[in-house]
């Protein structure tokens, strides 16, 4: 999973390091569609390998989830006990009724992590079998390995009969009817989804185009390059695993296009947010993210609990108005975008949610745990030697922090750390490093990125400071404000109530 420093994509104007185009100019949002579509197709099944995300491993994100859902279950089911649920003809739908079935949908659902985990809690907090019973959660993706996972994912099993797993497009989900879903869940998705880059120059609209080159380094292991570009041309899988992965090898090629506000979806609410900021400064419009949140209020019924979306993003106009500011990044050869919350609220309330909220991620897991919550990767960035060390010592100092962390962390669940060790690791430091390795608990901390308690870890500070950590700076940390860019929780829903 990239963190936000990561945003920042290598991206050469340079002719001179520009040998071979493999593609012509087109908007950034249609190469970015075509080469996300790429590297699924050829990594898709060793996802984790490039990045991890929030939910594919660690299960605090999808309990908090399950508990949120389950009190704001409790609490409609209340409401509608003091007031009668109106019949009137002059609505088209009413809100759903006692005993109908409980659609919660998952977009971009990948290994099934986050499903499995919010059914086993929302379960086990259902002791009076209100709400279990009547839930059909419906996971969504378009990325068939993904799919393939999630179907094999042994944390679904002892829900079957609640879970359905589609393949389908989550910008217009097929086979579902106005008004027949509850909650909607998407984690670390909208990043991922169609996103243009725009700006305001005297007046006019343009949007960046970009076309690939193939690097000079890597062009020399293409033999055959007019069946490569064929291939890259037509997403052929097959084809491409006949050639070399080099999709970390591509440079893109940037310039600039009037658009046509006629032409551009959500033109006006656009038009008039790149108006509030300077003009030529480049903003991420993500339009993808906000054909997710007209589809959503199209889908949900009236008095629905609402969609949830986790990714990193911004709500601050000072930040999206800095011509510094990172964009996107290409990790992986994959286009991840920074999300543009402000536009997306604005879509929101234009949609007709009435209830649209942002916070911080943290903030709504640590609220389910009553505690403050740090990933393991923020106390590893406290080390003061984290710039300077070489990679396998990177790989010892992870090792040896997540041996700490585990005397204190124990997960629910026995999938603890896959963590191979690189090819790379000197002789005379493996055999360390693999006993390290070796010694990680099975239900321990599963990923770098998993959720960690403040209890959790001042509890093994002595230890900590003995691997070179500094108390003050861990807690800061854990105390820090809400950053201006950071992971966040944009909730809305059709009714305030919900």
């Amino acid at each position: 999973m990239e963190t936000i420093e990561e945003m920042n994509p290598q991206v050469s104007e340079d002719q001179e390091i520009l040998p071979q185009l493999i593609g012509e100019f087109h908007p950034i949002d249609a190469w970015q569609r075509h080469v996300n579509d790429i590297f699924y197709a050829l990594r898709g099944s060793r996802l984790r390998e490039y990045y991890q995300t929030f939910a594919s491993a660690d299960y605090r994100l999808a309990y908090a989830l399950a508990e949120d859902y389950y009190r704001r279950l409790r609490r409609r089911e209340q409401s509608r006990r003091t007031t009668p649920v109106s019949d009137s003809t002059s609505q088209e739908i009413i809100p759903q009724a006692h005993g109908a079935p409980l659609i919660v949908m998952e977009w971009g659902g990948g290994n099934g992590n986050l499903a499995a985990c919010f059914l086993d809690r929302l379960q086990a907090l259902d002791q009076e079998g209100a709400f279990y019973p009547r839930v059909q959660y419906v996971l969504i993706d378009r990325v068939e390995s993904l799919l393939a996972e999630a179907k094999s994912n042994p944390g679904l099993v002892p829900h079957e009969g609640h879970v359905t797993i589609v393949w389908g497009d989550v910008e217009e989900v097929q086979g579902f009817a106005y008004g027949s879903v509850d909650r909607i869940l998407c984690n670390e998705l909208w990043s991922e989804l169609p996103t243009k880059l725009m700006l305001r120059k005297e007046g006019d609209l343009q949007e960046e185009y970009v076309r690939p080159n193939m690097s000079e380094k890597r062009l020399e292991d293409i033999a055959d390059w007019p069946g490569f570009v064929k291939a890259f041309g037509s997403k052929d899988k097959e084809a491409l695993n006949g050639f070399p992965d080099c999709l970390d090898d591509v440079i893109w090629e940037r310039g600039f296009r009037k658009v046509e506000a006629k032409d551009l979806l959500f033109r006006r609410m656009v038009t008039e947010f790149l108006k509030g900021l300077d003009e030529e400064v480049l903003v991420p419009v993500n339009l993808g993210a906000c054909k997710t949140i007209q589809e959503a209020k199209r889908l949900l019924s009236p008095d629905a609990i609402g969609l949830s979306s986790f990714d990193a993003g911004t709500i601050d106009r000072d930040v999206l108005n800095d011509r510094e500011k990172p964009c996107y990044s290409i990790h992986g050869g994959q286009f991840s975008f920074l999300v543009n919350l402000a536009l997306l609220q604005r879509i929101a309330r234009h949609a007709g949610m009435e209830a649209v909220t942002v916070e911080p991620q943290k903030e709504f897991v640590g609220r389910s745990l009553n505690a403050n919550v740090m990933s393991l990767m923020d106390v590893l960035a406290t080390h003061p030697n984290i710039q300077q060390a070489d990679s396998w010592e990177m790989d010892r100092l992870i090792l040896q922090t997540l041996g700490v962390v585990n005397r204190a962390y124990q997960s629910p669940y026995q999938r603890g750390m896959d963590y191979p060790l690189p090819d790379h690791i000197p002789l005379d430091q493996r055999d360390a490093l693999e006993s390290l390795r070796q010694s990680l608990k099975p239900d321990g901390v599963p990923d770098t990125v998993a959720y960690l308690t403040e209890e959790e870890v001042l509890s093994v500070m002595p230890d900590l400071e003995g691997l070179g950590y500094a108390r003050d700076s861990i807690q800061a940390v854990m105390m820090a404000p809400p950053q201006p860019v950071d992971y966040s929780h944009f909730f809305c829903a059709p009714s305030k109530e919900s």
